[in-house]
């Protein structure tokens, strides 16, 4: 199970917000690039960035530090990026500058057509991120709320092709409240494909429980203010994962 850290952009800083919330936002970096760099030496296998101004504006708006961050990354792990990407040559465009996976989030509910074509244009490089508050997939920043259902669509997308599913709490993300371990574990006995889950992870207890249920098909965690704000040592968290699987698999 891979901890992944994630550096979320808003005007060129690496922020947090809570609930999703633009106005909310915590900046805990004013060089993205160089906390890129930090989590890479403190053993991260995989970076998950999110323009928030482009999920916000439905059109990238940190192109430019994040291609800072890819120079600077160097190929070493992958990368993952979501916010505003609702177009082919955008997808295009950042896998060829080294971005190994695109997240695609309101367009996959909003434009299921364009996720169908993107599945089959980058077939194995498609993520999509799910996020959603009482099992309602909300879109546009998490602005809005709509009646689709969280399983419903993933078993769709899971037919159409897409690499992996992120599934975000929005009542949790960013309150350091605790990741919804059991509609993680939903998700994840309902499709096959891999399933990363995202929001709330706020201490070591947080960790050891999806320890115990990554073999459901969670495959990775997506950390955010825990480990800026130190509830969560990245580093430590990550030996213990390995530790934990490695003991369970004998």
């Amino acid at each position: 199970m891979l901890l992944i850290p994630a550096i979320d952009l808003k005007d060129g800083h690496c922020v947090r917000l809570r609930q999703g919330e633009l106005s909310n936002a915590t900046v805990f970096s004013e060089d993205p690039a160089a906390m890129a760099a930090h989590w890479l030496a403190q053993g991260a296998r995989r970076i998950h960035l999110v323009d928030l101004n482009g999920a916000f504006a439905g059109a990238p708006k940190n192109e430019k530090v994040i291609k800072t961050i890819l120079q600077t990354i160097d190929n070493q792990i992958p990368v993952q990026l979501g916010g505003g990407i609702r177009d082919m040559d955008t997808i295009e465009r950042y896998l060829d500058a080294g971005v190994s996976y695109i997240i695609i989030g309101t367009a996959a509910v909003k434009n299921p057509g364009f996720l169908q074509e993107a599945c089959i244009a980058f077939g194995g490089h498609i993520i999509v991120g799910l996020d959603a508050k009482d099992g309602k997939i909300a879109t546009d920043g998490w602005s809005k709320l709509s009646g689709h259902d969280v399983i419903d669509l993933a078993k769709k997308y899971e037919d159409w092709g897409v690499e992996a599913i992120i599934y975000t709490d929005i009542g949790r993300d960013g309150m350091l409240s605790g990741v919804n371990v059991e509609a993680t574990v939903k998700l994840a006995q309902a499709v096959r494909i891999p399933i990363y889950a995202s929001g709330g992870m706020s201490t070591m207890a947080d960790v050891d429980a999806l320890c115990k249920v990554a073999h459901e098909g969670i495959e990775g965690v997506i950390l955010g203010r825990s480990i800026y704000e130190g509830t969560i040592d990245f580093s430590a968290a990550q030996v213990r994962v390995d530790a934990f699987l490695e003991s369970s698999e004998e």
